[in-house]
Order: C-alpha cells, then sequence, then structure tokens
C-alpha cells in the first residue's frame, strides 16, 4: 500500500499542478488532502476547480471552515479574497467535507488535531515566538483513542514525522502551496521553510510497518509570488519567493 498525502495548498495552483505532477511521475494513484485548500491571495477558483475533480479523501481545514461559517465582513484578508473568488459550488464542495476520516482502514486524517483544526499537533510555540517539536507526551495524548498505524494531519505547514512509543507513526506532509506565514496565536510566531518549493509526503506500507518520504516539488513560484505582490500582500510575496516572511 503506497499513496501520497498533500496539505495547506492555500490557492497555490500552480505549486498543485507541479505536486500533482510529481505524484503522477512517482507511480502513484491514491492521495489524501488535509485540508486549507484556497485560503489566500492567489488563485481559489483555479484551485478549486484542478482539486474538486480529483475525488480525493478530503478532509476540511480550520480556513476551509471560516469560509463556510463566517462572516464574509469579517473574514481575515486571505480568507476573504478566497470567498470573494469561489462559485457557491464550491462552498457546497466544502460543506460536504468530514472533520476528519479514515483512509482504507489504516490512516487517520485530520487538519490539525482529531479535536481541534486550530491546534498545532507537533509544534509548541513559547511566549517568545519560539517553535519546536512539541514533548512526546503531549504529542501522544491527543493520538489518544486512535486505534490506526498511521495518522495524518497537516496544518504548521513543517513536514515532520513522529513514530509514537506504541509503534504508530504520525506524519505531517507540509503545504503544497504556503512555505512560510506568520500567526499571533498563541503567541506571534513565524513558519519558515526557508525555501519555495512546494512540499509534500508519500506513505508506504512495509513488512515492518508504515515508512515515509517527504518530497519538494519547484514549479514558477516567483509567478505566485508576484501575483500576491499585485494584490497587497508583502508577506506572502515574500514567503512564495523565498520561503521566508519578510
Amino acid at each position: 500500500m503506497r499513496f501520497a498525502a498533500i496539505a495547506d495548498i492555500h490557492g497555490n495552483h500552480l505549486a498543485l499542478e507541479a505536486v500533482l505532477a510529481d505524484i503522477q511521475a512517482q507511480g502513484l494513484e491514491e492521495m489524501v488532502n488535509l485540508g486549507d485548500f484556497f485560503s489566500g491571495p492567489l488563485e481559489a477558483a483555479r484551485t478549486a476547480d484542478m482539486l474538486m475533480p480529483l475525488g480525493l479523501t478530503s478532509v476540511r481545514g480550520n480556513h476551509d471552515r471560516y469560509l463556510i461559517e463566517q462572516d464574509p465582513a469579517a473574514m481575515h484578508a486571505s480568507d476573504a479574497v478566497a470567498y470573494g473568488q469561489l462559485t457557491p459550488s464550491h462552498l457546497d464542495w466544502i460543506r460536504s467535507l468530514p472533520f476528519d476520516a479514515v483512509y482504507r482502514g489504516e490512516a487517520y486524517l485530520c487538519h490539525a488535531t482529531p479535536k481541534d483544526d486550530n491546534l498545532y499537533w507537533l509544534e509548541a510555540v513559547s511566549p517568545e515566538g519560539i517553535v519546536s517539536l512539541k514533548p512526546i507526551e503531549a504529542i501522544e495524548a491527543l493520538a489518544k483513542g486512535i486505534d490506526l498505524p498511521l495518522i495524518l494531519c497537516g496544518h504548521s505547514h513543517v513536514p515532520r514525522a513522529v513514530r509514537l512509543s506504541d509503534g504508530r507513526l504520525i506524519v505531517n506532509p507540509g503545504s503544497v502551496g504556503c512555505p512560510a506565514y506568520d500567526d499571533v496565536l498563541p503567541y506571534y510566531h513565524k513558519v519558515e521553510a526557508g525555501h519555495p518549493l512546494a512540499s509534500y509526503a508519500i506513505l508506504e506500507k512495509i513488512a515492518g510497518g508504515w515508512t515515509w518520504q517527504f518530497r519538494n516539488v519547484a514549479y514558477d513560484h516567483l509567478a505566485m509570488s508576484a501575483l500576491a505582490a499585485e494584490r497587497g500582500r508583502a508577506d506572502w510575496a515574500s514567503a512564495l519567493a523565498a520561503g521566508w516572511v519578510k
């Protein structure tokens, strides 16, 4: 059993296009999608038109939830831009998606954590804004009750794999379309890949259990950076150009 996991596309249709091509080149016919599909100052509708026909097993992310729950006038700028591009059928598709899912009886899927779509599972943020790996006890506490060998999450945009003490594996595939961002919760912090490439993961079940491979894919990131700059988002322009928030 071998499949790809993608997450956090954030409206970057060129990054998604490149990742889908790379997945095909790896000989993979199956993939799952871990949410935050459209939010950002890029091309939400084009991303939706590319993504929806694939029929992937998908779960809804926190920004996807904002698009269907919040008043457009109260949305953050990234969500508001995406909302303005999406059609009623795009929004209905988001509404049809679950918070979490089980894939082929082997993998538990969620965007962030099993009970909170806006909480990092594998990362902790200090009051000084330092992002680091959580202690294993805190990671395992969030996995309590999930009786599956493979757990997939996104949200932090950080490619990371953690083997739990009982052998279960948690993998975050990183972000397809947004290599860096800043946030104010729980404290102001930045998450920065330090490069502009798209990220995803390949999961494979072998005799000894589940293994993973992280892949980075080049695409025309400067075109997307220029688009973000045209739309007045210098933070996104910097992130897409180089993987740092300036």
